[in-house]
């Protein structure tokens, strides 16, 4: 039988012998380490590490918590333990614009995007060819202030019931509630221009363009109650000049923020990313 990749992400207060404990029971289980980040945050003295390891094959999940056991009670960890062979079920949401979207779902189709996606839901009709193309449910949900709460409860019941374990707002144009936000707390990715809170409201591009700036970019955050200042998972900025147009502008952040969200659910869905507080560590 084939060895198993396991990934293992912890955190706990910092003193000596954290790493040198876990390793150890791996080691007395016969699992190799393919991979092992750490970072120690003085500023909070908590410890944060991702070790992916390989395990015999005939090793189950129940044998390795229960190796893993002493150095978690020792130490206080918070921990996650996944199979790296999984494929991971998404639901990506999106309204009328839906470039960060189709960027997901080729790099889903070409295997650099490890994933599946249980579904597309959506406040408008105009992606829902693009869906059924891919063989993907496509959920047509419009929102309004007396349906809100009702959509929502919807939304958190498609994730129960496909078993998604990430909602990814691929320009998703509708704000979610405190409620709900705080309940996808960690499980919720959003991708928005970097210019916030610079340029807020419609039309940030155009915005940028009549100030004349020299950088535009997107940031892909967790999605919180405080609107748009979730945690930072990825980012990325790009030089624009005073001979492009606004049109230009908007094609060079469609690019940014297609990128951006692609790498901030990979990154997530391969348990690089460990919540530090309003931050995030990324391995």
């Amino acid at each position: 039988m084939p060895d198993q990749v396991h990934i293992l992400s912890l955190s706990c207060e910092d003193r000596p012998g954290i790493v040198a404990a876990v390793t150890t029971e791996l080691a007395s289980i016969g699992a190799n380490i393919a991979e092992s980040s750490q970072f120690w945050d003085r500023r909070t003295n908590r410890f944060f590490m991702r070790i992916a390891f390989a395990a015999p094959g005939e090793t189950s999940r129940e044998h390795l918590e229960r190796a893993l056991k002493s150095p978690i009670e020792r130490f206080s960890m918070k921990t996650a333990l996944v199979d790296a062979g999984r494929k991971p079920k998404i639901i990506i949401m999106v309204s009328k614009f839906d470039h960060a979207m189709l960027h997901l779902l080729y790099q889903i189709r070409v295997g650099w995007l490890n994933a599946e996606v249980a579904a597309v839901v959506s406040n408008h009709e105009d992606s829902r060819r693009a869906a059924e193309l891919e063989g993907i449910p496509f959920h047509y949900w419009p929102v309004d202030k007396g349906n809100k709460a009702e959509q929502e409860e919807k939304l958190l019941g498609l994730a129960k019931e496909t078993g998604a374990e990430l909602i990814v707002l691929a320009r998703y144009m509708q704000v979610f509630s405190d409620n709900l936000s705080k309940r996808l707390y960690g499980r919720a990715i959003n991708i928005h221009h970097s210019f916030l809170p610079s340029f807020k409201g419609a039309k940030p591009y155009h915005q940028a363009f009549e100030r004349g700036v020299k950088l535009i970019g997107a940031t892909a955050h967790y999605v919180t109650p405080d609107l748009d200042e979730g945690p930072i998972i990825e980012q990325e900025t790009e030089r624009v000049t005073h001979a492009m147009s606004a049109e230009d502008f908007v094609a060079v952040g469609r690019d940014i923020e297609s990128r951006v969200l692609a790498r901030a659910v990979k990154l997530h869905l391969e348990s690089r990313v460990m919540l530090n507080d309003h931050k995030t560590v990324v391995f």
